[in-house]
């Protein structure tokens, strides 16, 4: 990159002694590095606080868009045949932090995933410093544990007594692993025959509103995105539990053999609830396995006030997926998988590498994890989590759903305050608020799709508007036959009401002319 923008000197500049110098004169290349090393990342530490401040700082823009050919001018990221000095390496670091969108800034409402919490922050440095794998508890015994007491807390408040869990490379391959445990249960010959152990088309089923990551299991796993059904949803975006027996049926008569169903708490764009409990009938009726898609919804598991009749009987699943990273706000990646039955995990991938998982070693074997799962290689994501558990204790994560969802509420009540001025598309079940901006030439206009259509066409301008202004960030898409609508997340602790205010007055400023 460039080291000195715009021709001026750095504003965090290593001393003399240590600016010229290369990574091989840090630790542990140089055994007698250890003063320039401690410069060195300190003054990494400085850009990383300084960075942190204009996160929370509502002065600072979001962004500072520039399109992909002008930051391409801009930044140099050519990779060098020679190492470059360590100043130049300070300087990359700082001009990265400040071309990039600030998703812990209180006026980004754009992700699912956002805002920036400190304490697990301060848990990613040392794990990152710590550097471990997660295969084995003879390389990472305090992890291994903490994963451990985490992962049965998680349970608990699921609603089981007994199963197993898994940290995963993100909600997508959580789901997966649910995917890969319901066949091994029903199939358990596919592990070493494959499909000449199922006399039958397998059938899968996810309501139409479902991340699109279930239909890819489908795609991965062999079954063929065909034999993922999509079941109906209601005007609210949630699984019409008679349209699911009426597509199992359906293919049961066509001597296929339906054996999973995944419902979604609070789905990816309107933030819906699938009523589990008659799902739930329905699969027990049907011999099928039940997994909950709780990847965004799963926080509100932690709130008394909201979680039911939300997630009412999520302990009836066989599997649950829940990301901190979502709505609890831990840093990214932070996904875990849960199973209500003990064992299946290493039932259904355990391959026995004896390079890894010898079982005479001098501990006890059983909290070697690595065989529990398809990766081999897997990051420590719990202690950035076990932190944040700590600092906040389950009450103080309970207060942090509950004011996610408060702000939710009163972002509703504002939109209903100025009907000329926006359109709330439904009520929301969670903090996904979706509605459409109407500028001022619309307002006197009564709705209608015509309208919807001319709205929809100025939701991805006002988005760019925003954009160049920088002032904020919110989400926009279509959705079935509803033209593109913004979809506004509230998950960072970070916001407030002053900061929902100025969310929709900033939007009457950019877009009433258009």
């Amino acid at each position: 990159m460039n080291s000195k923008p715009d021709g001026q000197q750095s504003k965090y500049q290593l001393s003399k002694d240590t600016a010229g110098l290369r990574s091989t004169d840090l630790l542990p290349h140089n055994l007698s590095g250890q003063a320039q090393t401690r410069e060195f990342l300190l003054k990494v530490v400085d850009i990383l606080v300084d960075y942190i401040d204009d996160v929370n700082d509502r002065n600072e823009k979001v962004l500072h868009f520039k399109h992909p050919e002008e930051m391409l001018r801009l930044l140099q990221l050519d990779i060098p045949n020679e190492g470059v000095p360590l100043q130049n390496l300070i300087d990359d670091c700082s001009l990265t932090l400040k071309h990039q969108v600030k998703t812990g800034h209180p006026r980004f409402f754009n992700q699912l995933s956002c805002g920036l919490d400190i304490v697990s922050m301060a848990g990613e440095w040392l794990t990152a410093t710590a550097n471990t794998n997660m295969f084995t508890y003879e390389i990472a015994p305090v992890f291994i544990l903490m994963e451990n007491v985490v992962l049965t807390k998680m349970r608990e408040i699921i609603g089981w007594k007994t199963g197993d869990s898994i940290f995963a490379p993100g909600g997508s391959i959580s789901n997966m692993y649910a995917f890969l445990a319901a066949r091994h249960k029903m199939f358990p010959g596919y592990k070493e025959q494959g499909l000449h152990s199922i006399k039958g088309q397998l059938v899968m089923y996810t309501s139409n509103q479902s991340h699109y990551s279930v239909k890819s299991c489908a795609s991965v796993c062999g079954l063929g995105t065909e034999n993922c059904v999509e079941v109906p949803s209601d005007e609210r975006g949630r699984m019409i539990p008679s349209e699911l027996e009426r597509l199992i049926l359906e293919r049961k008569s066509k001597g296929h053999i339906p054996f999973f169903v995944s419902a979604t708490a609070g789905t990816t764009v309107l933030g819906a609830f699938d009523p589990i409990n008659d799902i739930a009938d329905i699969c027990e009726k049907y011999k099928l396995w039940l997994h909950i898609d709780a990847a965004w919804g799963g926080g509100l598991l932690l709130s008394r006030k909201y979680r039911y009749p939300r997630l009412a009987g999520i302990e009836r699943a066989n599997s649950v997926t829940w990301n901190p990273h979502k709505l609890m706000g831990t840093l990214l990646q932070c996904s875990t998988i849960h199973f209500r039955e003990n064992g299946i995990l290493i039932s259904c991938n355990q391959m026995s590498a004896e390079y890894l998982f010898m079982q005479d070693k001098l501990y006890d074997v059983q909290y070697d994890t690595g065989d529990k799962v398809i990766q081999c290689g897997r990051h420590n994501d719990v202690f950035k989590l076990w932190l944040q558990w700590r600092a906040k204790g389950t009450e103080g994560f309970e207060k942090h759903m509950d004011h996610l969802m408060e702000l939710s509420e009163y972002m509703v009540e504002k939109i209903k305050a100025s009907p000329d001025k926006y359109y709330l598309l439904l009520e929301p079940e969670m903090v996904n608020v979706s509605f459409w901006y109407v500028p001022k030439r619309l307002r006197n206009i009564p709705h209608s799709p015509k309208r919807a259509e001319s709205l929809g066409k100025i939701t991805p301008i006002l988005k760019a508007k925003m954009m160049e202004a920088g002032t904020l960030m919110v989400g926009y898409q279509p959705l079935n036959e509803i033209p593109n609508f913004f979809r506004n997340i509230i998950s960072s602790a970070a916001v407030t009401k002053e900061d929902v205010d100025f969310l929709l007055s900033e939007l009457d400023r950019l877009g009433q002319d258009l």
